[in-house]
């Protein structure tokens, strides 16, 4: 009987271990590394997507050379980056037709990110997840008609004025593409 209680804790203690292991992202689709650039031309770093276990997209920045304080994020509607305004990137990416922001009862936009806060020495790094947006391939794809844009604002986002949040000027910007 000790060894059958032995075998059941040894397959038991397997089988935690195998749990514990992050799942294996085979079938899923691959990250994506969007460099993001200033209206100089100059890298500000990278967002990097990956598909989020309960549906949606992860973005984890990791950025530099922003100016200190609060500033929207948005996904914009075209696959283009051109500064120094960066106007080509479009509207929000919006594919339900709603209003801005997560405190407008008509909103959010899909690409709706919020803000984050660069730190006094002009660094980000940290997480977001965007549940309204996917890697896939129908309308709320970050791929759809070629691709998306990631736009950091100059401000903070109120997340509820419609287009956008009052976020001020487009001052980084990078492309989503397959």
């Amino acid at each position: 009987m000790k060894k059958a209680f032995c075998l059941l804790g040894l397959f038991g203690s397997a089988a935690a271990i195998i749990a514990a292991q992050p799942a294996q992202r085979g079938n899923g689709p691959a990250p994506i590394t969007v460099q993001l650039n200033d209206a100089q031309g100059q890298s500000v770093g990278t967002a990097t997507i990956t598909a989020a276990r309960a549906g949606g997209v992860r973005i984890a920045f990791d950025l530099k050379n922003l100016p200190a304080g609060e500033h929207g994020v948005h996904i914009h509607a075209a696959a283009k980056c051109e500064g120094p305004k960066f106007t080509t990137a479009g509207g929000h990416f919006n594919p339900d037709g709603k209003q801005h922001g997560s405190m407008n009862p008509q909103g959010p936009h899909a690409g709706d990110l919020g803000n984050i806060t660069v730190k006094n020495d002009g660094t980000f790094r940290g997480t977001v997840t965007d549940s309204l947006v996917n890697l896939g391939s129908d309308n709320h794809s970050l791929f759809t008609n070629g691709g998306t844009a990631i736009v950091i604002h100059a401000n903070a986002d109120d997340m509820k004025t419609d287009p956008s949040g009052n976020s001020g000027d487009r001052i980084a910007c990078g492309v989503i593409t397959r």
